[in-house]
C-alpha cells in the first residue's frame, strides 16, 4: 500500500463517488492565486516560477502516490519493492540530470558534513517517519490532501525542528569527516558512474529479493488504465511518471535557486516566527544567529525559497485532491490515543532528526545523493535502519503494518 493510500484510503462509510471535487478545486485554484499575488508582490518572477515549481512537485506527489515511507515499510514487512526501486531509480536519473549542474559550477549541492549527527538524526527521523505517517514530502502533501491526523504530525514536526536548531551547533561540535562531494572527489563522470552502479546494483537486489518471496515483481508501469490525458489531470499515474516528473521538477528547482530541492528547513522557520511573534527573543539562540538563518528569521516567509515551495506543493496536493475527488477522504482521519501518539512522537523525531541530518528524506536524502554528498548515503543506511525500529513500534501504537 502506498503512502497516500496509507493516508487517504476510502473507509467503508466513504460512500462518495469518485470525480472531480469542484468545491475544492474551485478553492485551491483562488487560495493558490491569492498567495501567488503576494509572492510576485514580495519578491521575483524567479520566486514564483519556484511557487509553481511547488504546485507541480505536490500534484506529481500526490497523482502518483510517490510516497517514501510506505515504500520502505512495504520492503522490510512483506518484501514488495516497487516503491523502493521507485525512489533508486529517480536518485540514478536525479544524479545523471544534477551532478554535471553542480559540477559546472551552475548549482551548489546539497553536501553536508559526515558525523554521528548525520547517524542519529537521520536514524531518528526514519523512526519518526514510520510512526508519524509521513516523511518531509509526504507529511506536506497529505496535510494538502486533507488527513488530519498529518495536521498533527506537521506541528509537531514544526516543534522538534526548532528545537533541533537550538542544539544543533553543541552536536557540529563533535568530531566529524567533514563535507564529502563525491563528484569533486572522483570527478563529475566517476562520480555518476559510482553512484549508478550503486544505485542499479541496489534495484537489482531489492528486486531479486522481491522475486525469491513473491514469485515476481510489481512493475513500475508506464501505461495507464484509463485515458493518459484523463489520468494526467485526476489521477492514478503510474509510478515512473511520478519518477521522470520528480527528476524533472528538481532540476528545474536546482537551475532556477541555484541549489537542490529541501523542505523542512521551512518548518524550522515557520515555528521560529511563530515564537518570535509571541515575543521570544530567537538571537539568544547560535543558530539563529547564523547568516542565513538570521535572514530568513528577519525577512517575510514569501522571500524564502524552501518555505514558498513548500506552500506550492501544499496547495498543489490540494488540487490534485480536489480533482481526484479525494480530499478529506481515508481510514486515518479517524484519530485514536494511539494515532496521536504516533503522530506527535514521530513529528517530534523527524523535526528534531532533520536538523541534525541537514535535511529529510528530500533535502538529504534525495538531493544529498542526487549532488553526489557522502552524507546522503550515510542518511540513507541508517534512515532505513530507524525505519526497521519505527516498523516494529507501530503495532504498540495500534497502527497496523
Amino acid at each position: 500500500m502506498s503512502n497516500l493510500a496509507e493516508a487517504i484510503e476510502p473507509t467503508h462509510d466513504d460512500t462518495r463517488e469518485a470525480g472531480v471535487d469542484r468545491y475544492v478545486v474551485a478553492t485551491t485554484l483562488a487560495a493558490t492565486a491569492v498567495l501567488g499575488v503576494m509572492v510576485w508582490q514580495a519578491a521575483t518572477p524567479r520566486m514564483l516560477l519556484l511557487y509553481a515549481v511547488g504546485i507541480g512537485l505536490g500534484v506529481s506527489l500526490y497523482h502518483a502516490a510517490f510516497g517514501f515511507t510506505a515504500g520502505w515499510r512495504n520492503f522490510i514487512v512483506r518484501r514488495r519493492s516497487r516503491g523502493l526501486r521507485g525512489q533508486l531509480i529517480l536518485l540514478a536519473l536525479a544524479s545523471v540530470l544534477y551532478m554535471p549542474v553542480t559540477a559546472l559550477g551552475l548549482a551548489n549541492g546539497a553536501i553536508a558534513p559526515v558525523g554521528g549527527y548525520i547517524v542519529l538524526g537521520s536514524f531518528l527521523f526514519g523512526l519518526g517517519m514510520q510512526l508519524g505517517g509521513g516523511c518531509g514530502s509526504g507529511t506536506l502533501f497529505t496535510v494538502g490532501a486533507g488527513n488530519r491526523k498529518m495536521l498533527i504530525t506537521l506541528a509537531a514536526f514544526v516543534a522538534g525542528s526548532v528545537l533541533g536548531t537550538l542544539h544543533l551547533p553543541w552536536w557540529l561540535a563533535s568530531p566529524g569527516l567533514g563535507p564529502v562531494d563525491l563528484g569533486r572527489a572522483l570527478g563529475p563522470g566517476g562520480g555518476i558512474l559510482l553512484q549508478v552502479a550503486v544505485l542499479v546494483a541496489l534495484i537489482w537486489t531489492v528486486r531479486a529479493v522481491e522475486q525469491e518471496r513473491h514469485g515476481s515483481a510489481e512493475p513500475l508501469a508506464w501505461r495507464t488504465e484509463g485515458g493518459w490525458l484523463s489520468t494526467l489531470f485526476t489521477g492514478g499515474w503510474p509510478l515512473a511518471w511520478g519518477v521522470v516528473a520528480l527528476a524533472g521538477l528538481g532540476l528545474v528547482t536546482l537551475l532556477v535557486s541555484g541549489a537542490p530541492w529541501g523542505i523542512t528547513f521551512a518548518f524550522a522557520a515557520w515555528g521560529a516566527k511563530a515564537l518570535q511573534a509571541l515575543g521570544v527573543d530567537m538571537a539568544q539562540f547560535e543558530y539563529w544567529t547564523w547568516a542565513y538563518p538570521a535572514r530568513v528569521l528577519s525577512e517575510s516567509l514569501l522571500l524564502n525559497v524552501t518555505s514558498v515551495m513548500a506552500l506550492g506543493l501544499l496547495f498543489g496536493a490540494m488540487l490534485a485532491a480536489g480533482l481526484a475527488g479525494r480530499f478529506n477522504a481515508g481510514s486515518q482521519n479517524r484519530l485514536g490515543m494511539g494515532n496521536v501518539s504516533a503522530a506527535v512522537i514521530g513529528g517530534l523525531c523527524m523535526g528534531y532528526g532533520a536538523r541534525l541530518a541537514f535535511g529529510c528524506n528530500i533535502g538529504a536524502f534525495f538531493s544529498g545523493i542526487a549532488t553526489g554528498s557522502l552524507h546522503g548515503w550515510v542518511w540513507f543506511v541508517f534512515g532505513f535502519l530507524g525505519s526497521i525500529v519505527g516498523v516494529a513500534l507501530r503495532p504498540r501504537f495500534g497502527m497496523a503494518n
